[in-house]
């Protein structure tokens, strides 16, 4: 996510400059041709075109109206995850009791960890690329890839586990295909226990079962955006009819210039830059905001989220040593 105030200009014509690059070839060929050989049955009409630009333009707006629906309903699970978290930390603090203040301490930090990991694993799963997505694959996430670094890349799962559970559960959740998964699970066998000693009446196990069933539909949310790509024939005829309006366009430039005079069909060149490139920004703008986990600039922060709540959680219990919040680097937040 961009922390900053805004995206500068140099930082968008930085972004899109291979789009910039293909313009300046599309509309520079055509108009050498038409000036210097006198092809000038290249001239097109402009209605035409300006027929198929209203249609691009409109499977542009659907595209990019429904890709930032995802990204906004990404950033509203992570925002339940967020509340849900805080309300299950302070049941876990005010329904589980023991006589022992000591042992009350220990199963409240227990059950605050393991969520901890649970939050661990979430975000490891949900940046593991898919071969729809485009973070590793597009150059515009590349050259940002070399000014920040997606933690869940950098790090190994395992050392972060061990970090909040025990060398003996890290090692039998890493044999697991799901491992936030079997988190929850663990979460309600300790509950059970609890219930069973009685440190939990009938009532407060059943409320904290039902936060555990909350933390598994916002899990399945994530895994639903993440696994069910934004649909590959409205992305693929987007991109083809983007692609043919920009190599159409200098084209019925040209037309029109001509009709002034012959050096007016070199003002084709800026204009069918400015104008393509403009369709070719909501473009890749659209791809950017497909996949709201994949680890690109524009994603949702889930690595700076999950750092949030282990802090709130663990200045509820009263810990001192807490870990610094995640801060933009360039002005990324992962």
């Amino acid at each position: 996510m961009n922390a900053s105030n805004r995206y500068k200009v140099s930082h968008f014509i930085l972004w899109s400059r291979e789009k910039i690059v293909k313009m300046v070839i599309i509309s520079t060929i055509p108009t050498l041709l038409f000036y210097f050989l006198g092809w000038k049955w290249l001239a097109v009409p402009w209605v035409p075109i300006a027929l198929l630009g209203t249609a691009t333009a409109f499977i542009s707006g659907f595209r990019n109206t429904q890709t930032y629906g995802r990204l906004w309903e990404a950033r509203q699970i992570y925002g339940s995850i967020i509340n849900n978290s805080r309300t299950f930390a302070i049941m876990v603090k005010d329904f589980i009791r023991n006589s022992n203040c000591e042992e009350e301490k220990k199963i409240h930090k227990e059950l605050f960890y393991r969520h901890f990991a649970w939050l661990t694993a979430l975000r490891f799963q949900l940046r593991e690329v898919k071969v729809w997505e485009n973070v590793k694959t597009r150059s515009y996430n590349r050259r940002y890839l070399q000014f920040y670094k997606v933690p869940e890349w950098e790090s190994d799962l395992g050392e972060e586990l061990k970090t909040y559970i025990s060398e003996n559960e890290v090692k039998v959740l890493l044999e697991k295909k799901n491992r936030a998964t079997q988190i929850i699970a663990s979460q309600s066998e300790t509950l059970r226990k609890l219930h069973e000693s009685g440190s939990i009446n009938d009532f407060n196990y059943t409320t904290l079962e039902n936060q555990l069933k909350e933390f598994y539909d916002q899990q399945g949310k994530c895994e639903r955006i993440k696994n069910f790509p934004y649909p590959r024939q409205f992305s693929t005829i987007n991109t083809y009819f983007t692609n043919l309006f920009c190599l159409l366009l200098p084209l019925g430039f040209l037309n029109e210039f001509a009709k002034l005079d012959s050096i007016y069909i070199w003002f084709t060149i800026p204009f069918s830059i400015l104008l393509g490139w403009v369709f070719l920004v909501l473009e890749q703008i659209g791809e950017s905001c497909e996949n709201p986990f994949e680890g690109s600039a524009n994603d949702i922060p889930i690595t700076q989220i999950s750092r949030m709540i282990e802090i709130d959680l663990r200045d509820m219990l009263n810990e001192k040593d807490l870990p610094p919040p995640i801060q933009p680097i360039n002005g990324i937040l992962m």
